[in-house]
């Protein structure tokens, strides 16, 4: 896909790897729409000229990924492009609260088959469309520390799989962003704990956003399935595929090392 000219959505886009994003994409001469909770305009205003539009958009509900979808539209007419990029990293284990699930199922997965609900007719009338997500290594591997983040993050995946083997033959095109440590306020959050952020960090090198956007533009560009900057994600899942004992043992012993048990 040749991204100049296209009209490109990019959710949790006041920050991070969805602001990288929204950057990379206008640069590469695409009309940009970015939307978060807070900071989207702003980043607009920065990125400048009459291609970028911020919108403050909650996508954590139904009517609001109606809503995000109906004013971009408005602003740059047909979506070439949608990346559901926006997500949570909140929960820990068994005792987590019910609303904590609730939000993160919302979020991190929830809010891509929400977006995508809105976007499927027109894309099927067209022939062609884009949807792309940010799951995590964690959908295709585990998150130590998380089981919310494991679950809805290995559902992103399922859902972005499931869009591409449905719709592919229709002209529909899916890219799934699955990252391991990303220099953003998710892995560098928490309050004193150990932190998911902290076993990400112990598990291998920590890119910048603005790498990861790279990575992203290139698989774009060749229609590629999986977006992974960290290629040794790739040789984790060939593991966890051929020897799935040694690979949780290798899990639990990382867990040790981080836990300090």
């Amino acid at each position: 896909m040749d991204l100049s000219g296209k009209h490109t959505v990019v959710t949790g886009a006041g920050r991070g790897i969805g602001e990288a994003l929204a950057r990379a994409f206008h640069d590469r001469g695409a009309r940009v729409t970015l939307a978060d909770l807070a900071g989207a305009p702003q980043v607009a205003a920065d990125i400048g000229g009459d291609r970028a539009v911020g919108l403050d958009a909650d996508i954590a509900t139904e009517r609001g990924n109606e809503q995000l979808i109906a004013a971009a539209r408005e602003a740059f007419g047909p979506v070439d492009l949608f990346f559901a990029n926006a997500g949570v990293g909140t929960g820990t284990d068994l005792s987590t609260t019910e609303d904590v699930w609730d939000t993160a199922f919302d979020v991190n997965v929830h809010a891509h088959r929400w977006a995508a609900k809105y976007l499927i007719d027109e894309w099927l009338e067209r022939g062609e469309g884009y949807f792309c997500s940010t799951a995590s290594a964690a959908g295709l591997l585990a998150q130590i520390g998380s089981a919310p983040y494991t679950l809805t993050k290995r559902a992103a995946v399922a859902f972005a799989e499931w869009m591409a083997i449905t719709y592919g033959d229709q002209g529909i095109r899916v890219s799934c962003l699955c990252p391991q440590g990303v220099n953003t306020a998710m892995i560098n959050g928490g309050d004193g704990g150990i932190t998911g952020g902290d076993v990400v960090k112990a598990a291998g090198a920590v890119l910048e956003p603005g790498d990861v956007a790279a990575a992203v533009v290139e698989a774009i560009e060749l229609e590629r399935f999986f977006v992974l900057p960290h290629p040794e994600v790739a040789d984790y899942m060939q593991l966890k595929a051929n020897d799935p004992e040694r690979w949780l043992g290798g899990m639990r012993k990382l867990q040790r090392r981080v836990m300090g048990a």
